[in-house]
């Protein structure tokens, strides 16, 4: 099936600002009236909930997190892009298009990509105006920086915490709302079902994390805005308890899933150290524009860092990229990283790891001057590794980072079930096959403030005086035994092994077969241990403790469940993509160089899969076209 994305006819530089002046209004005395559930408070669930409280509709807010500032965008460090070209550097909104279509691989939607662009100068104006606090120059004017991918500085930001800080204010935001009596927030709440009736989503089904209560919430309109899947890996950048189970369970019911072997390994991260390690860390890419990424050029050189001269030093992606050097697009700089430990010239005890140093930095601009830039990730380094990055290079290693395949959605945010809306980087379209940096804040506060504010009120207009589903009807009904019953077979299951090590496993399968590059034979071979895996995990699990209280072993198992199936979708769409583009590294197909090599005649769609009751899958397509950004082979030389 080819899928229509209903992006407005004609030019796509004008289609947001004509699609904005055809959406349908909903009149003040009739928001009210009107109940939308919002799933996730991060930037897109706290910026979508507030805004449509602001509007006037009833919004039911979920978190399973204890306050809404707690969600995971807080964790973002480097900052936010946006096209505002203050500076006389050459930048301009056709630039910001290019270079983030460009960074995608053509993967991504070119019209989804302009109305990013677009909103991103609302977006730094209004993340203002709501209290972020976004660095400033000496003369007051806001201070930018660069990030992979660009050779401008477009990248707003506070310090090395700018997810917290906007975060917080979006949070205050939404609690705004709360006092109002707009929003209704719950804390420690789980979604895990999607209730479709009569064609379209008109509910969830959740279970409090502390009394273990299974209900059901009705809404008109449901928002999901969970993050991304990344965690899959289970040694990844992300919270531990950062999951895919609400689109999940959403695709389960119908919402098709976009190209989910789309995941970002982000170059800064901290190497996995222990096999007992839980996660991995993640250090700023801003820490890229001024640290200098090498390896010893001698495999296996185990001398100190400090004592290796620079003649011996490779510093492989000043050499290979010169255009870009440090400052590569993150798939390109974790493919060159894995090339040269896989090469023997990987450092630290493990050997897992490559160099970023500071050294010249310090040399040229003075320790001071380094440590307003980044002294908050210094000291994270140093907590985090007991080392001194103002004395030793910082040693790094890819870890998985950002998802950029979702759920799939049309231009309105629109999932496949109607009713069912989509944002951040739990969405799919504007990515691509490869993200840039710091454009993740942003696409999660334009869809939060600027686009599900405008597309879910068009599709609420016809609803008007329509009822909420009751919770006795047929398919609630149906969504509480299928949560209650899967939560009592986890349970109840007579198994030996804790979750944890199931997922421990598949994320050591998906690297090993999915991760940084792929291959035919590799991924065979991932598919068919993930789905061993499912069947060891259904006969062996073992939650201890009851279903009517706390449990986080049980809230782990279920999210483990979802992260077997998920997997094998992952595999399967990354088998079937017989190209190379982005992250997707498949090393069958690659260029003389070593470069990813595009099929632009087979592969320039996206894959939006769908999954049966019975688990079979089902690949539907949609076209891509490109008339702002000609299509063209990647080049950061």
């Amino acid at each position: 099936m080819m899928l229509d994305a209903h992006v407005p006819a004609g030019n796509p530089a004008t289609a947001w600002a004509r699609r904005t002046s055809d959406y349908r209004l909903v009149s003040p005395a009739n928001r009210r009236k009107m109940t939308v559930v919002v799933v996730g408070t991060g930037l897109a669930g706290a910026g979508a909930a507030a805004a449509l409280g602001e509007l006037g509709y009833h919004v039911e807010c979920f978190t399973f997190h204890d306050a809404p500032r707690r969600a995971h965008s807080v964790a973002a460090q480097g900052g936010i892009n946006a096209a505002r070209a203050r500076k006389v550097d050459g930048d301009s909104l056709a630039r910001f298009i290019s270079d983030t279509v460009k960074g995608g691989d053509f993967r991504g939607r070119e019209a989804d990509v302009v109305r990013l662009a677009t909103e991103s100068v609302r977006v730094i104006d209004h993340l203002q105006a709501i209290g972020a606090p976004f660095a400033r120059e000496y003369g007051g004017q806001l201070a930018t920086r660069s990030f992979g991918g660009v050779q401008v500085s477009r990248t707003y930001y506070t310090r090395g915490q700018t997810g917290q800080q906007l975060q917080v204010a979006a949070a205050q935001a939404l609690l705004r709302q709360v006092s109002r009596g707009t929003v209704r927030l719950h804390t420690r709440t789980e979604m895990l079902d999607l209730v479709v009736a009569e064609g379209r989503a008109q509910g969830i089904v959740t279970r409090d994390l502390v009394t273990g209560a299974v209900s059901f919430t009705p809404g008109h309109a449901v928002v999901l805005a969970t993050g991304g899947y990344g965690s899959v890996y289970f040694h990844s950048t992300l919270a531990m308890n950062s999951n895919a189970t609400a689109t999940w369970r959403a695709h389960r019911r119908g919402a098709l899933f976009a190209s989910p072997s789309f995941v970002q390994f982000h170059p800064t991260a901290l190497p996995v150290s222990s096999h007992w390690q839980s996660k991995t860390t993640l250090m700023s890419e801003s820490l890229r524009n001024d640290g200098r990424i090498w390896v010893p050029v001698r495999p296996g050189d185990d001398r100190p860092a400090g004592d290796i001269p620079d003649v011996e030093r490779d510093y492989y992606l000043e050499r290979r990229y010169p255009a870009f050097g440090n400052l590569t697009p993150r798939d390109i700089a974790s493919r060159a990283a894995r090339d040269e430990i896989g090469a023997g010239r990987g450092v630290g005890p493990l050997r897992n790891s490559v160099y970023l140093d500071f050294r010249d930095a310090i040399a040229r601009l003075g320790r001071p001057e380094i440590a307003e830039r980044y002294g908050n990730l210094f000291e994270m380094y140093h907590d985090a590794t007991g080392e001194d990055p103002y004395a030793v290079p910082m040693r790094i290693a890819p870890g998985a980072h950002f998802t950029m395949g979702g759920l799939w959605s049309d231009y309105d945010q629109m999932t496949t079930v109607p009713g069912l809306f989509v944002g951040g980087e739990a969405g799919s379209n504007y990515h691509g096959a490869n993200r840039l940096g710091a454009n993740s804040l942003l696409s999660a506060c334009v869809d939060g403030w600027f686009t599900l504010p405008l597309s879910v009120p068009n599709y609420l207009a016809p609803l008007v005086g329509t009822p909420l589903l009751e919770a006795g009807s047929v398919e609630a009904a149906e969504s509480l035994a299928w949560v209650r019953d899967r939560t009592r077979r986890l349970v109840d299951n007579d198994g030996v092994a804790r979750p944890a090590a199931f997922h421990r496993r598949l994320g050591e399968i998906l690297y090993r077969g999915c991760g940084v590059s792929r291959s035919e034979q590799g991924l065979r071979a991932a598919l068919d241990e993930v789905r061993a895996l499912r069947e060891e995990f259904w006969r062996d699990v073992r939650v201890a403790g009851p279903a009517d209280r706390l449990n986080q072993e049980l809230e782990r198992a279920a999210r483990v469940a979802d992260f077997l199936e998920l997997a094998e979708l992952m595999v399967l769409d990354a088998l079937d993509r017989t190209e190379s583009c982005g992250a997707h590294f498949r090393e069958e197909f690659a260029t003389a160089d070593g470069e990813a090599a595009r099929d632009d005649g087979r592969w320039c769609n996206v894959s939006a899969w769908e999954t049966t009751p019975e688990g079979r899958h089902t690949r539907h397509l949609e076209e891509l076209s490109f008339d702002l950004v000609p299509l063209a082979v990647r080049n950061y030389r």
